[in-house]
């Protein structure tokens, strides 16, 4: 043909992992038909540009990005594909190609298989918009029969995700099982130890990076992209964080149950993806080898309030945590005084809006609150002791169960945030009525705002609260009273896994909640 070795050409091959058993659709077919017709044409080849494993729904695909530049560059002027549908499959972004930019960029594009050829006028070229439309349909079909399929397969307790969660590895004999990695599963049981001894999410990630235990990250490969000075710990390691901690602590997986669906993209063009709400993970239990037991996980659960809320300070308090007002229900602070060399507890609640008169100080000396209160613990347990003593058998010890009483919270919290939510809509609808200006529903949104996400906190809490056994075993409660009874100075760990709560009033009266039922004493 006359005027064809004026094209300088550039032949696209892609291959998504979704048509990839389609021997017709393979690389090596494309390449083929490709260079035949190139050859047959006269035309002259400056560039393959090949993407493999690369959805067709949208364009961030790296030969794809290397096409463009080269065409901005003038280097093709010319592209040819075996059809539209291996050019993209979104109708909208191939027909901004076709239709606009490969006109104004004087670009000649033909698709073998589909009869187009944009310096030729056709008919084929006419419905060229509707093959763009029927191949993006493909698509999103392929994206839902992938999705409904992943979706039966978690339901079936198979781990279908990409990579395996911290601590384990898949098996060599079958891809959708997990089998426990020991050297990362014996870190694992070191972080829900330490949680079990009382210690926050911080204080377990930098205990971790001071031991220069590897994280997670290290073994995954990830690369940093942050400036580290000498002082810095090895990015072979890494730094442990809070949110890793969180994570781990939290994950259902390490306790041998395959929780799954956590995310879902925003549609089948976008990588992007949101979280579910935990109501809509696929849940299968007792799929692969636990790495801690059922009831330490669940013991767990229970003890990460009282840990998490604790903020980190230069000085260690026993009950730092545990103290709440008597009187508002909020939690007490501890706070070292300079001048005085002592310690003091004070009323969040009070202490954030004091101008409101909403609470009082509460104000106590720290160290003459906490010799009080170990004296009290140590009367409830030696009339624990005493009176299991009398017992010809030992009896289960019940928590307290606030189950009843925590779903009424949430109900009412939930029932809360509907009006919540009502007024903000109709504050919306005031200012567009004019009844009020916009800064008036500015500064009045913010507030509903505040006070909706809040709700959803202390929802989310509740929630986490009643995760917690109904149960625990006799033996441990006394275990944990008699190295109690047996110290001087008790330890973190031995308090939190006796109190639940420690309640003072502004009469300096004290009621302690345990964590088992003291009403047997």
């Amino acid at each position: 043909m006359i005027g064809n070795s004026s094209f300088k050409v550039g032949i696209y091959i892609r291959l998504s992992r979704d048509d990839g058993n389609i021997e017709s659709d393979s690389i090596v077919s494309q390449r083929s038909l490709l260079k035949q017709y190139v050859k047959e044409n006269n035309y002259i080849v400056v560039d393959e540009y090949v993407d493999d494993g690369f959805s067709g729904t949208n364009f961030d695909r790296p030969a794809f990005k290397k096409m463009m530049k080269d065409i901005e560059l003038g280097k093709i002027n010319m592209i040819i594909t075996k059809d539209m549908s291996r050019l993209g499959r979104d109708y909208i972004g191939t027909g901004e190609l076709i239709e606009k930019y490969f006109p104004n960029n004087n670009i000649r594009y033909i698709a073998i298989n589909d009869g187009i050829d944009t310096f030729i006028d056709n008919t084929n070229n006419d419905i060229a918009p509707f093959k763009a439309i029927m191949n993006d349909m493909y698509a999103k079909d392929i994206s839902k029969k992938i999705k409904s399929s992943l979706h039966s397969r978690m339901k079936d307790g198979l781990y279908v995700s990409g990579r395996c969660p911290f601590g384990y590895q898949k098996d060599p004999t079958n891809k959708n099982h997990l089998i426990i990695n020991e050297e990362q599963a014996n870190v694992v049981r070191l972080i829900y130890d330490l949680a079990l001894k009382g210690k926050t999410y911080h204080f377990i990630a930098q205990e971790l990076t001071k031991r220069k235990i590897k994280t997670p990250a290290s073994y995954y490969n990830y690369v940093w992209n942050t400036k580290c000075s000498g002082k810095c710990v090895s990015q072979e390691l890494g730094v442990w964080v809070d949110t890793t901690i969180k994570a781990i602590l939290t994950n259902r997986i390490y306790a041998g149950d395959a929780v799954q669906g956590k995310t879902k993209k925003i549609n089948y063009k976008l990588k992007k993806t949101v979280k579910n709400s935990s109501d809509d993970y696929i849940i299968v239990e007792n799929t692969h080898e636990a790495i801690i037991d059922k009831d330490t996980f669940n013991y767990v659960q229970f003890l990460l309030p009282k840990n998490v809320k604790r903020p980190d300070k230069k000085r260690f308090y026993l009950l730092d945590g545990l103290l709440y007002c008597g009187d508002c229900k909020h939690r007490i602070t501890i706070r070292y005084q300079n001048k005085t060399g002592r310690s003091y507890t004070t009323c969040d609640y009070y202490r954030t809006y004091s101008k409101y008169h909403v609470c009082t100080t509460h104000t106590n000396n720290y160290e003459i609150l906490e010799h009080n209160i170990l004296d009290e613990i140590r009367t409830v347990c030696k009339k624990y002791l005493d009176k299991n003593k009398i017992k010809d058998s030992v009896r289960d010890i019940e928590f307290v169960d606030n189950t009843l009483k925590i779903k009424k919270q949430i109900e009412s919290l939930e029932l809360t945030n509907n009006k919540l939510i009502q007024s903000l809509d109709k504050t919306y609808m005031d200012m567009l009525k004019g009844l009020i200006d916009e800064e008036q529903y500015l500064r009045v949104s913010e507030n509903l705002k505040k006070e909706i996400e809040n709700n959803k906190s202390n929802i989310d809490n509740l929630k986490n609260e009643n995760l917690a056994s109904n149960k625990i075993d006799n033996k441990k409660i006394e275990k944990y009273i008699d190295k109690f009874l047996s110290l001087e100075n008790p330890t973190r760990e031995l308090i939190v896994n006796l109190v639940e709560k420690i309640y003072i009033y502004q009469d300096k009266t004290i009621d302690i909640i345990f964590s088992f039922n003291n009403k047997m004493v």
